[in-house]
C-alpha cells in the first residue's frame, strides 16, 4: 500500500492515493421487445444493495454517492439521489448525477477520485446506470405546440378548429434513442464515424466479423469458468432470475455474421448489428477509499487508482477517442506500451477497436494527430478484452465506463498481473483513459 499522503512537496500538499476496493455490477440484458424489467434506478439499487451489504460499515458512513445516467425516467430528476435514499444511505449523503455521454460511468469514478485526492471525501460510491430499453419515444415540435394550443383551449369552436388542423404527421413518433446516438453537430450516427474510421485503416468486413466472434467466444467462456465474480443476480416483479449477460451468442461464427447486412452504409459499409456493441440495460458499482478509510474499515484493495485522461477530438473520427486519451496518460507515467499487463478498449464496434490499435501503430497517426516522434507501439490483442467486451455483453452508455474499471481490476487480480489501462470512446469526438494499479 502506498504511504500516506499527508507529505509536502515545495510547501505544496500532494494528492492523496485513491483505492477501489470493491465493486458490483448487473449482468447485461439486452433490449428485446418494449422496455426491459428494469427502470435505471432499479439497476443500480439492485446492484449497490449487493456491494453495500458486503461491506463492514453501514451505507449511511459513505461521503458521497455519484452516479452516472444518459436516459434516467422523468420519475428519476438527479437518479444518485434516488437511488442513494433507496439504498439506505440516508438523507446527510450527497448525491449528484453525471454525463459524459459513454464514459459517463468513468466520469462518475473520476469524479469520486477527485474528491477523494484532495481530501474532501473518504469513501465514495461512483459508477453508472443505464436502461436503454426505456429510452423514450417523444412527439414532435409540431404535436407540442398543437397539445399547448388544445390546453389553452376553452371555446367549443377553438377544439373543434383545432381538431380540424390535426394531421396524421403530427403522431410521427422521434425515436430519443436513435437521436440520442447521433451527433447533433457533425450530423452523423456513431455508426457511420465507426465506417469512416475503419476505412481510414482498410479495414475489412471479414476482420470485424472475426473479432465480434472471438468477443463472444472470450465472454462465453468466462461465463462458464466463472470468471466474472462481479456479477450480482437480478430478480424482476414476476420472479425471474437474471444471473448472466445475456446478449452473448456463443454459437457465433464468422459464416453467420457475414449473411448481416450493413446498417449505417447500406450500399459500401461493413458496420453491421454482428459487429457492433448491443442496445442493453445495466449497471456498475464501483467503492473508492482513501488510505485512512481503508485501514479504518480493514478494506481489502482490489487495486489502485494511479491517474486519468480525457481528450478531444474530431467527433467524425470519435474512435479514436481511447488512442488520445491513453496516450497522453501513458506519456506523462512515462510508461510504454509493454508495461501495460492488460487492457479494457470498449468495444463501440469491432471496426472502432481494431481502428485504435492501427493507430497505436502508425507513426503517421501518431505523429500527426498525437505529436509523438514516432508510433506508440502494438498491444498484444491476447491482453486486450480477455474476457470479451460491449459487442457480445452490450454497452449502456450510462455504466459501459465504470464495467471496464471493474472488470479490469477482476482480470488483474485473476491473473496475478499489476498494472492495466480501461479505455473508452465517447460520442461527440472524446475520449477516456484509466490507469490501474494492483500492489
Amino acid at each position: 500500500m502506498a504511504t500516506s499522503s499527508n507529505r509536502t512537496t515545495a510547501g505544496r500538499m500532494t494528492a492523496r492515493p485513491v483505492y477501489i476496493v470493491d465493486g458490483a455490477r448487473t449482468p447485461f440484458l439486452k433490449a428485446r421487445t418494449g422496455p426491459g424489467p428494469f427502470r435505471p434506478s432499479d439497476l443500480a439499487v439492485h446492484a449497490g444493495q449487493a456491494l453495500l451489504a458486503r461491506q463492514p460499515f453501514a451505507p449511511d458512513a459513505l461521503d458521497e454517492v455519484i452516479l452516472g445516467c444518459i436516459m434516467p425516467g422523468p420519475e428519476e430528476a438527479n437518479i444518485a439521489r434516488v437511488v442513494s435514499l433507496r439504498l439506505g444511505c440516508g438523507d446527510r449523503v450527497p448525491a449528484w448525477t453525471v454525463q459524459r455521454n459513454c464514459a459517463t460511468g468513468m466520469q462518475a469514478i473520476d469524479c469520486a477520485a477527485q474528491a477523494i485526492a484532495g481530501g474532501r471525501s473518504e469513501l465514495v460510491l461512483a459508477g453508472g446506470s443505464e436502461a436503454m430499453s426505456h429510452a423514450p419515444v417523444l412527439l414532435g415540435a409540431d404535436m407540442t405546440r398543437w397539445l399547448a394550443e388544445w390546453a389553452g383551449a376553452r371555446a367549443f369552436g377553438e377544439r373543434a378548429r383545432l381538431l380540424a388542423r390535426l394531421r396524421p404527421a403530427h403522431f410521427k413518433p422521434v425515436i430519443a434513442l436513435l437521436l440520442g446516438l447521433t451527433d447533433p453537430v457533425v450530423g452523423l450516427s456513431m455508426g457511420q464515424t465507426a465506417e469512416i474510421i475503419s476505412r481510414r485503416y482498410g479495414i475489412t468486413r471479414a476482420e470485424m466479423d472475426a473479432y465480434a466472434v472471438r468477443s463472444h467466444q472470450r465472454l462465453a467462456a468466462a461465463q462458464a469458468e466463472g470468471r466474472l465474480g462481479e456479477v450480482v443476480p437480478l430478480i424482476d416483479a414476476r420472479g425471474e432470475v437474471h444471473d448472466h449477460d445475456d446478449g452473448v451468442r456463443p454459437d457465433s461464427s464468422e459464416a453467420r455474421l457475414a449473411r448481416l447486412k450493413p446498417f449505417f452504409d447500406r450500399e459500401f459499409g461493413n458496420v453491421t448489428p454482428g459487429n457492433s456493441s448491443q442496445i442493453t440495460d445495466g449497471a456498475a458499482w464501483l467503492l473508492l477509499a482513501s488510505e485512512d478509510a481503508v485501514k479504518a474499515h480493514d478494506l481489502p484493495v482490489l487495486g489502485r487508482l494511479v491517474d486519468t485522461q480525457w481528450a478531444g477530438l474530431d467527433p467524425r473520427q470519435m474512435g479514436f477517442g481511447p488512442v488520445h486519451a491513453a496516450v497522453p496518460l501513458l506519456k506523462r507515467k512515462r510508461l510504454g506500451l509493454d508495461k501495460i499487463d492488460y487492457w479494457e478498449i470498449n468495444e463501440a464496434f469491432a471496426g472502432q477497436v481494431l481502428a485504435c490499435l492501427r493507430a497505436f501503430a502508425d507513426p503517421d497517426y501518431c505523429r500527426e494527430e498525437l505529436r509523438l516522434r514516432s508510433a506508440m507501439g502494438e498491444i498484444d490483442q491476447e491482453r486486450l478484452n480477455v474476457d470479451g467486451g460491449a459487442i457480445a455483453l452490450g454497452h449502456p452508455v450510462g455504466s459501459s465506463g465504470a464495467r471496464i474499471v471493474l472488470h479490469l481490476l477482476e482480470v488483474l487480480k485473476q491473473r496475478d498481473a499489476r498494472r492495466g489501462v480501461a479505455a473508452i470512446c465517447i460520442g461527440g469526438g472524446q475520449g477516456g483513459a484509466m490507469l490501474l494499479e494492483r500492489s
